[in-house]
């Protein structure tokens, strides 16, 4: 490992010297500079971030915890805060919560153990309305920036996240102007906001177009495609009628639609499916998928600018970005009888 007394002596010059060059120092003159940074790279010379971190008390790293990367609503959001940080000369380091809330405690210590300069994470569900370990991560200082739509335990945090009730309003909307008033919703977890959110959606279009709110067409679906399938089998038991279907993301839609598919169901001619997410598979699935187009890679690129903000003490806000209805083969007007 090159040491800086290894490049001074190499350098013919003191220590200090290497060190203040190496640090773009004011003091040292620009051909001195230019002179020793070179040699430094021929050399193969790496700062001890370890050491400057004690220096300037910032360690250049920021935590991101998030769910899991498999989840395909996280690969861009990531990829837009790793591309922002590397700009701006941090690394962020990745954890997974596998939606434990204890493990995701845990990340968050370790983390901090690191002594990141700030932490982006993706809250795991919990019934709780209080958190006494976000209560102390919010007396701490730390910057923190909740990804997605905040639980009651840590509003206290700025967050980034897209407009959901008002994107999945839309596309209950579509359904109904496409002539379907029999719309069956396929509902996410209880305990995660967002999926609170897009049923709100769903729910607020039904009552501006003063259809009812029917208790047996909203089912609890999860969040994965086993579970839209395993759904879909109960929707198609319980003979609701429904001639559309509103899945809260596009994995559960996918499942359900596989199931149907299956079944001898003709999407759209026997039934309307509609997803929210476009994730890549929804455009390639066996009846492209009607959905939301989740501003995923916009939505890191906001978390990075409102982390960027509380780094520097500013006043940081949250932001909520739109998202935008594609229309695909998926959805019809209903068949007439």
């Amino acid at each position: 490992m090159v040491r800086l007394k290894d490049i001074a002596y190499r350098a013919g010059c003191s220590v200090m010297t290497v060190s203040k060059a190496l640090r773009d120092a004011k003091d040292i003159s620009v051909a001195t500079k230019a002179r020793i940074q070179q040699l430094a790279e021929e050399m193969g010379y790496v700062p001890d971030a370890a050491a400057a971190g004690l220096r300037t008390r910032s360690t250049r790293l920021l935590g991101l915890v998030i769910s899991t990367l498999t989840n395909p609503i996280f690969a861009r959001m990531v990829m837009a805060i790793e591309e922002w940080a590397y700009q701006h000369g941090y690394a962020v380091l990745l954890m997974h919560s596998h939606n434990d809330p204890q493990r995701e405690e845990q990340c968050i210590r370790r983390l901090l153990s690191r002594r990141v300069d700030g932490l982006f994470i993706s809250p795991a569900p919990r019934m709780e309305t209080s958190s006494v370990f976000y209560d102390e991560l919010q007396r701490s200082g730390q910057p923190v920036v909740i990804l997605g739509s905040r639980g009651k335990f840590c509003a206290g945090f700025p967050c980034v996240e897209s407009d959901d009730v008002t994107a999945s309003a839309n596309v209950t909307r579509h359904l109904l102007e496409l002539g379907h008033r029999r719309i069956a919703f396929f509902a996410g977890p209880q305990m995660a906001p967002w999926a609170q959110d897009r049923l709100a959606g769903y729910k607020k279009a039904l009552r501006e177009a003063r259809v009812d709110v029917e208790d047996r067409l909203i089912f609890q679906a999860g969040a994965t495609i086993e579970e839209g399938e395993k759904t879909a089998v109960q929707f198609l038991s319980e003979g609701t009628e429904a001639t559309a279907i509103q899945a809260v993301n596009d994995l559960v839609a996918i499942g359900a639609g596989s199931l149907l598919l299956q079944q001898g169901q003709k999407i759209p001619q026997d039934i309307s499916l509609a997803g929210f997410g476009n994730v890549l598979v929804s455009e390639h699935f066996r009846v492209p998928l009607t959905t939301i187009r989740q501003p995923k890679f916009r939505l890191g690129v906001a978390a990075m600018e409102v982390m960027l903000a509380r780094l520097r003490q500013e006043k940081a806000e949250s932001k909520r970005l739109s998202a935008d209805l594609i229309i695909r083969q998926s959805t019809a007007a209903p068949a007439k009888k």
